[in-house]
């Protein structure tokens, strides 16, 4: 009997400490399934966890879940990914492919516009997102979009450390902006940035200049038009600045 029939996983895929770590599913070849045993492919599994994702979130996704969703034995996941680490990688990368990839423009801030505003849609759809933006980014969506992003900027002129700093501006803008809306989404409770707002008003005294500037005030203006707003700030830079 072989380490695959006692483990019930494909033998050899637990060797070595980076089978487990963030982003190394990148980094491996996709075991060949055997389809006289399992139903199984990459595709489903990765359809179902982020059915799960969007469902319970991070902390709510397991193995044995996936595998109940998937109607498969836990086991039968193995042949496909190591662990629920090889699951959110997975799962990020899906959400990215979401993101628009459209024809580069002429207008390179319209080109960085179209995927600032794509990616920021994308996980607020799918809030459990932005917490793993941090994580070795390699799968094919996100390589491309962050090659479509980068390419963007070089034809505006940036190279060098300019062209890093403004692709990181550009990619924490739109993280932070996405995992702000997406906490505040989360209140079930509607009242709650007007309860914050009533608060302000009501110490007026101690907040002056939040209450003259509209802060939290949902009336003047809108996630999106602020989302808008601060892009074109940050790409109002121009290389060498």
């Amino acid at each position: 009997m072989d380490a695959t029939e006692l483990s019930g996983r494909p033998a050899g895929r637990h060797e070595g400490r980076a089978d487990g770590r963030a982003g190394t599913v990148w980094l491996r070849e996709e075991p060949v399934r055997n389809r006289r045993t399992t139903p199984l492919t990459r595709e489903r599994i990765v359809a179902a966890a982020v059915a799960l994702l969007d469902r319970h979130g991070v902390d709510g996704l397991t193995m044995r879940r996936l595998a109940e969703r998937l109607t498969v034995t836990p086991t039968a996941l193995y042949w496909h990914v190591t662990t629920k680490e090889d699951v959110l990688d997975l799962a990020v990368d899906e959400i990215f492919g979401e993101v628009p990839l459209p024809a580069a423009d002429a207008d390179w801030r319209a080109d960085v516009r179209t995927l600032a505003s794509g990616w920021r849609a994308a996980m607020l759809r799918h809030p459990w997102a932005p917490s793993l933006i941090g994580r070795p980014m390699l799968g094919p969506h996100v390589l491309a979009r962050t090659e479509f992003l980068q390419a963007a900027l070089v034809r505006a002129g940036f190279t060098g450390v300019h062209l890093a700093v403004v692709t990181r501006l550009v990619a924490n803008y739109v993280i932070g902006a996405a995992l702000t809306e997406a906490t505040w989404r989360r209140t079930d409770d509607p009242e709650v940035r007007a309860d914050a707002r009533r608060h302000l008003v009501a110490n007026a005294d101690a907040y002056p200049t939040l209450i003259a500037a509209g802060h939290l005030d949902d009336g003047q203006w809108s996630d999106e038009d602020l989302f808008v707003r601060g892009l074109d700030a940050i790409l109002a830079t121009h290389p060498g600045s």
